[in-house]
C-alpha cells in the first residue's frame, strides 16, 4: 500500500459526509430565509457558500497539526484569545461597533464582521485540555485536595474570557464556555464529592435568580443593581403572549411558525409565518414551518450522528489530551444545539446562540469548523493503531 492510499484511509470521510449534509442543509435553509422583504438586495446564501469555502480552508490547514503540536500551541492561542477580547473592549465604534447591546465584532471591509469570540471557544478547549493533561501527569495519586486544585485552575482558565465576554455584554457565548467547562469537570476525574455540591447549587442559584426576577426583581436592581429592562427576557419566555409587541415578539413568532408546520411541514418556499433573523439565530424556525415534525427532527439526528462520531473519536484516541478535546467540543456543541433549538420552542429563554453549521454566520461557522479541523487532525494522525485492533479482531 503507498503512502497516498494510507493518507485517504487516514481521512475522516465520515466527518465530511456529516459536514457536506449540513451544508446541504444550511444552504436550502438560509436560500427560503432571505426571501423575506427583510433581505432584499442581500444574499447571503453566497456568502454562507463561500463562508464554508474558507472553512474547508481552515480544515486542511487545521489536519497537518498533531496533538503535540496543538498542545504546545493551546497557551500561545488562549493568550490571543484574550488579546482580541481586550482589543474589542477598547478599539473605536467605527472599528468595532454595538450591535443589539453589545460589543462583539470586528468590522472587516466588504466581508462584514468577525467575532473573536467564536474562535476563543476552541482556543479555551485547547488551553483547559492542557491543564487537564498536565495536572493529571504532574498528579499521580488522586485525592481531594488535588481534584479541588484542578477544579481552581479549570475554573481560573475558563473564567478569564468569561470575565471579558462579559464586558461585552454577550450572555451567550458566556454560557457557552461555562457548558465547556462543565464538560471538562464531569470527565476529568473529579471527585462527586465536589462536583455534587457545586453542580447543585449552581442549579440552586438559578432557580433562585429565576424566582426573584419573576416575584422579587426590586430585590435584584436594589442589590445587584440589575437594570429591570434585562429582566425582559425571562418574563418574554414565561409569557409571551403578554409581550407579544416587544420581547416576546421573535418567540411567539417562532411558536407560531414551527407549530403551523405540523408533521410533514409545507413545503419548501410556502413560509407564510414571517421570522425576524430567520437566517441566524431562528432558522430551526424556518426548517420546522416548511419541513414540519419530520424535518426537524431530521436536522437533530443529524447533530446526534455528529455527537455520536466525536464521541467514537474521543473513546478510539489513545492521547488524553486529544479525548479532552474531543470533550469540550461535544460540551460546546450539545450547548449549541440544545439552547437554539430550544429556545425556538420556548423551553429556554432567547439568547443569541446560532444553530451550529446551520445558522448563517461566518464568524460561527469558522470557529465550528477549526474545531472541526482538530477532529479531522486526531483522526489522520491517530488512526494506525486503529486499523491494528480492527484488523485484529477481525481475524
Amino acid at each position: 500500500m503507498d503512502n497516498s492510499t494510507k493518507k485517504v484511509e487516514r481521512f475522516d470521510w465520515t466527518l465530511t459526509l456529516i459536514l457536506f449534509l449540513f451544508f446541504l442543509v444550511s444552504c436550502v435553509a438560509i436560500y427560503s430565509a432571505q426571501a423575506s422583504e427583510q433581505y432584499v438586495g442581500r444574499n447571503f446564501l453566497l456568502m454562507q457558500i463561500f463562508w464554508y469555502l474558507v472553512g474547508a480552508a481552515i480544515i486542511s490547514i487545521a489536519i497537518f497539526f498533531d496533538s503535540y503540536q496543538y498542545k504546545r500551541l493551546s497557551w500561545y492561542l488562549y493568550g490571543f484569545g484574550i488579546v482580541l477580547l481586550i482589543a474589542i473592549l477598547v478599539a473605536p465604534e467605527s472599528i468595532a461597533p454595538i450591535r443589539n447591546g453589545a460589543k462583539s465584532w470586528f468590522i472587516i471591509p466588504k466581508l462584514g464582521s468577525i467575532q473573536p469570540s467564536e474562535f476563543v471557544k476552541t482556543f479555551l478547549i485547547l488551553a483547559l485540555s492542557r491543564v487537564a493533561v498536565q495536572h493529571q501527569e504532574k498528579y499521580l495519586e488522586k485525592g481531594f485536595k488535588t481534584d479541588f486544585l484542578l477544579l481552581i485552575k479549570l475554573a481560573v482558565t475558563t473564567g478569564l474570557p468569561i470575565f471579558f465576554i462579559m464586558k461585552q455584554n454577550d450572555l451567550g457565548t458566556s454560557l457557552v464556555l461555562l457548558s465547556i467547562l462543565a464538560g471538562f469537570i464531569l470527565v476529568s476525574g473529579i471527585t462527586w464529592k465536589i462536583i455534587l455540591p457545586i453542580f447543585s447549587s449552581g442549579a440552586a442559584l438559578a432557580v433562585s435568580l429565576i424566582y426573584l426576577v419573576v416575584y422579587k426583581p426590586e430585590i435584584l436592581e436594589k442589590y445587584l443593581h440589575v437594570q429591570e429592562y434585562k429582566f425582559n427576557r425571562i418574563y418574554a419566555w414565561l409569557d409571551p403572549f403578554n409581550h407579544s409587541s416587544s420581547s416576546g415578539y421573535h418567540l411567539l413568532k417562532s411558536l407560531s411558525a414551527i407549530g403551523s408546520g405540523l408533521i410533514s411541514g409545507k413545503g419548501f418556499g410556502n413560509r407564510e409565518v414571517y421570522i425576524p433573523e430567520g437566517h441566524t439565530d431562528f432558522i430551526f424556525s424556518i426548517i420546522g414551518e416548511e419541513y414540519g415534525f419530520v424535518g426537524g427532527s431530521i436536522v437533530i439526528g443529524l447533530f446526534f450522528l455528529l455527537i455520536y462520531h466525536l464521541i467514537k473519536t474521543a473513546l478510539d484516541t489513545n492521547d488524553p489530551f486529544n479525548t479532552y478535546v474531543c470533550t469540550g467540543i461535544i460540551s460546546m456543541l450539545t450547548f449549541h444545539v440544545f439552547q437554539n433549538v430550544g429556545m425556538t420552542i420556548q423551553v429556554l429563554p432567547i439568547t443569541g446562540i446560532p444553530l451550529p453549521f446551520i445558522s448563517y454566520g461566518g464568524s460561527s461557522l469558522m470557529g465550528n469548523m477549526f474545531a472541526m479541523g482538530i477532529v479531522y487532525s486526531i483522526r489522520y494522525h491517530h488512526r494506525n493503531y486503529m486499523f491494528t485492533s480492527s484488523k485484529s479482531l477481525s481475524l
